[in-house]
């Protein structure tokens, strides 16, 4: 199993943990993870959730009015190592 979806659903499962139902997702160039966030969390399971966010490579809230908040992060899949990693207009 590739590193970045160990991470993300480690992650995930440490986001449960605190009572948050948990999404992940593969994209082509990482995984994600979101789970909808109540406005009755408390403190403590806040801190715990940053806490683990601070793991992904990127996270945040989403937060509206229609849908609510989303938490979500971001474990970016590892780059290639050989090849033409820069693409074709890349210029060393």
């Amino acid at each position: 199993m590739p590193a970045s979806r160990v991470s993300a659903e480690a992650i995930a499962a440490r986001i449960s943990a605190v009572g948050l139902t948990t999404r992940v997702e593969e994209h082509d160039w990482c995984m994600s993870v979101e789970a909808e966030v109540p406005e009755s969390l408390s403190a403590e399971s806040w801190r715990e959730v940053l806490q683990v966010l601070a793991e992904a490579d990127r996270f945040g809230l989403h937060a509206t009015s229609l849908n609510g908040r989303t938490l979500w992060a971001v474990v970016r899949k590892a780059a290639p190592t050989t090849g033409d990693v820069g693409g074709p207009s890349y210029q060393r």
